[in-house]
């Protein structure tokens, strides 16, 4: 006897929690419930990107900082100048070569008549 009374309580229990399971997911899916949950990720993820743009912030200011000190742009208001850049040579247009028959210089092809 004891026996029965025992798993008809157990078959209750477990008749009752999966019922319950199944409600909560039902809930879960009703059209009200998917636009709250879509809205909470929303704002989830807008203060996700808050935060990587006051990261990516912190980060800018921290290297810009590096670079003042590598440099030597500090704020002791002493400005230095920087190297002037250099100049590249400047390549002519055309490659010159010489040909057998003649003793000038002549153009891309060495065949020009001028």
């Amino acid at each position: 006897m004891f026996r029965r009374a025992f798993w008809f309580t157990t078959g209750a229990a477990a008749g009752v929690w999966a019922t319950n399971k199944v409600h909560r997911k039902l809930r879960k899916l009703q059209p009200d419930s998917l636009a709250a949950q879509a809205a909470d990720k929303a704002v989830e993820t807008g203060h996700r990107l808050r935060q990587f743009a006051l990261d990516v912030r912190t980060g800018m200011a921290d290297r810009e900082e590096q670079l003042h000190e590598a440099l030597g742009l500090g704020g002791t208001g002493e400005v230095r100048e920087l190297p002037a850049p250099r100049r590249a040579v400047p390549e002519s247009q055309y490659r010159t070569t010489r040909t057998t028959g003649s003793t000038g210089l002549t153009g891309p092809t060495g065949k020009e008549d001028h």
